[in-house]
């Protein structure tokens, strides 16, 4: 019997993220995507601290105090963090053991990152330069001792924690802090060499070296540091003033954020001992404040952008032009002939960009409005947008100013859009705004015509080349009438929620995602239980809604054939003996990230297939807008379908999603070999060509 009733979230997450783990120390991928997947696993983690073990540390802080809280967590909280402890310092260890391999492999290429310690005379007169020249008026060292009250340290900072004393005296050491200045100066510095090759020196290496010159005041001739950081809380709390306004609360809440209480602190473990102490004792951290010893490098986050020019890049293969839009001048034109769906990073994000630009010069085009929730820092969809406003359209622009870690982004481009006299909208209170919809309206032949999309993934051409989504461009008039409904909601959200109760042909969350779905599996279970074919098919980011996976079980305890490919958290058990149909549940975990979300219902082979921006999460389907679309269109349900298929197939980074969260991967035996990133372009680029 599983030791909880559902997988608890946090563990599944940390199991997911293991899953990258494994791809770092998959020989068979690229030496950079290998640094790259260590980069965003300590990323990922970051974020895990920051908002999961956050959440449990007020879970437990809350306790019988009248917060309204998960009850299934709050009875485990304590639990789930102490295994939370156990998991990340197993994967911390596997993390430094693949790191010294990937440094071996590095110099095999005969690429070298060297410290401080292993520096030719020549190096070391660069360095010497290097930080004269450019780090020395960047670096604010901190004596701490002489300051009553600990310095503000920064969540996403790296700090030298340093110690300095003479070699040949009685008095006691000095500590000092140093913030390691990599956002002004970046991580890496190739060094000069005579032995061919690369060689790279990290910034803070380069700040150890110079230490007795930072310090010369002291006149100290020992030195020892060594890297340490913290995680804070980054939830924000809203508060209920009403008298200020969303945006002076988010701005508020981001002033808080930084003064968030730590919930990790992560050192070198090489660390001395004394100055160790004194840090946990200033910080006021506990034996429960996830106290993490590590290797001499951290915040490998930054590893993500490992210099280039060391190695080359993997071969990604050139985004796709759609087959239908590349018989059009415009890809307005074919959208409004017939439906287009779009399968990033596959095909290209810039015929997302076109249809704007087309109808920011469309003398034809009255209005637009379209939801952002992420954007890219240079947006090419906001740049179209200010087009369309200075050519005279009406332009409304739902911000989600609520978007975690995006806030202060969303908020400079708040200013720039209402600069521009665009109406901008910050959303629901107490609700976030995840659907990813635009209608845009024009005049044609004395007789307006709509026509949009709605999609899977957010508005960001940087990570539409990454990320795996769906995008389906549409002029449907049921379609368009029912994003200009959710439009209708938001811009007046205090009317309440008529607007999105008569939506007829997208499924609206909070309104009626979960009563579909609902609905949905028990006509399932009803054609199961009449011997007629009843299948279930899922692709999801999470799965954590409890309602939703008992419905789930209550399927396979029918006999419905169950299929679920869900990339990260997953909390079903999928081996129980009432079970007459056994679930099958995959994760793939490839170069590129799965962020598509599709349902597949058999309805007596008259199949349903949508695909949605929310996943099967409380917060998705009942706290927040999200918009599903029916794929209605035949070619493109079977082309939906057969992409799907292909993923299901994936016994190369398909992982089995089980309840001991073991990660196996799905055994190929004597099959061939699939690898479902692939053979889903192959198939693309196949349909691509025959339409030539």
């Amino acid at each position: 019997m599983p030791k909880y009733s559902y997988i608890p979230r946090d563990l599944s997450w940390l199991s997911f993220n293991g899953r990258v783990l494994q791809e770092a120390n998959d020989p068979s991928v690229p030496l950079k995507e290998r640094i790259r997947f260590l980069g965003i696993f300590s990323n990922n983690l970051d974020e895990f601290f920051r908002v999961r073990v956050a959440t449990l540390k007020r879970m437990i802080e809350f306790k019988g105090k009248g917060k309204k809280l998960d009850m299934h967590l709050e009875q485990h909280s304590q639990s789930i963090l102490d295994e939370i402890q156990t998991i990340v310092l197993e994967q911390q260890n596997e993390f430094n053991r693949i790191w010294k391999n990937i440094v071996r492999d590095l110099k095999k290429e005969n690429i070298t990152l060297v410290d401080e310690k292993h520096l030719s005379k020549e190096q070391q007169v660069f360095v010497k330069d290097f930080f004269d020249n450019q780090v020395r008026g960047n670096v604010i060292p901190l004596m701490v001792e002489s300051i009553d009250q600990m310095p503000y340290l920064r969540d996403k900072s790296i700090y030298l924690g340093i110690v300095m004393r003479k070699k040949n005296s009685a008095y006691k050491s000095k500590y000092a802090l140093i913030e390691v200045p990599v956002s002004a100066i970046g991580r890496f510095v190739e060094l000069p060499t005579k032995t061919g090759g690369h060689q790279i020196i990290l910034l803070e290496d380069i700040i150890r070296f110079s230490l007795p010159v930072i310090f010369s005041y002291f006149d100290s001739d020992y030195f020892e540091s060594a890297i340490f950081k913290i995680t804070k809380d980054a939830e924000i709390d809203i508060d209920n003033d009403l008298a200020s306004s969303l945006i002076e609360k988010i701005e508020k809440g981001l002033k808080n954020r930084r003064k968030g209480k730590p919930v990790r602190f992560v050192y070198d473990r090489e660390m001395d001992a004394g100055l160790l102490d004194y840090l946990i004792r200033r910080l006021q951290l506990t034996q429960k404040s996830n106290i993490i010893p590590g290797g001499r490098i951290h915040n490998f986050r930054h590893f993500m952008d490992f210099p280039d020019l060391v190695m080359e890049k993997s071969v990604r293969k050139a985004s796709l032009l759609h087959p239908e839009l590349s018989k059009s001048l415009r890809v307005t034109d074919v959208v409004l002939k017939k439906d287009v769906m779009l399968h990033f990073p596959y095909h290209s994000f810039n015929s997302v960009i076109d249809l704007l630009r087309e109808s920011a010069m469309d003398p034809d085009v009255l209005s637009i409005k379209i939801t952002a929730y992420r954007l890219a820092p240079a947006s090419k969809v906001i740049n179209a947008l200010i087009n369309a406003a200075r050519n005279g359209k009406d332009v409304m622009v739902m911000l989600e100013v609520k978007a975690r870690f995006d806030e202060e982004a969303n908020l400079e481009w708040k200013d720039v859009l209402e600069q521009e006299g665009i109406t901008v909208l910050f959303g629901v209170q107490n609700m976030k705004v995840h659907a990813k919809v635009c209608v845009i309206k024009k005049r044609e032949k004395n007789k307006t015509v709509q026509y949009g999309f709605v999609s899977t993934g957010n508005l960001h051409e940087k990570t539409a080349r990454v990320y795996g989504d769906h995008c389906l461009l549409t002029s449907n008039r049921n379609i368009m009438a029912d994003i200009n409904k959710i439009f209708q909601f938001l811009e007046y959200p205090e009317k309440g929620y008529g607007p999105l109760l008569s939506c007829k042909t997208l499924v609206v969350s909070p309104i009626s995602m979960r009563p579909t779905i609902v609905g949905l599996i028990n006509q399932e279970i009803k054609n199961a239980k009449a011997k007629k074919p009843a299948a279930i098919t899922i692709k999801l980011n999470s799965l954590s809604d409890v309602d939703l996976i008992k419905k789930l079980n209550d399927a396979a305890v029918a006999g419905v054939t169950i299929n679920m490919i869900v990339r990260g958290i997953f909390c079903a058990h999928v081996d129980h003996k009432k079970f007459n149909a056994k679930p099958r549940a995959i994760s793939i975990v490839d170069e590129y990230l799965e962020h598509a979300r599709v349902m597949i219902f058999c309805n007596g082979g008259k199949e349903k297939v949508f695909i949605s921006s929310a996943d099967w999460m409380v917060r998705n389907i009942d706290h927040r807008v999200e918009a599903a679309v029916p794929i209605l269109d035949p070619a493109i349900k079977k082309e939906l379908q057969d992409i799907i298929h292909i993923q299901l197939q994936d016994n190369v980074k398909a992982r089995v999603l089980d309840s001991a969260l073991l990660n196996n991967y799905v055994p190929s035996g004597s099959r061939k070999k699939i690898r479902s990133q692939i053979e889903t372009y192959l198939y693309l680029q196949q349909k691509t060509n025959s339409k030539k």
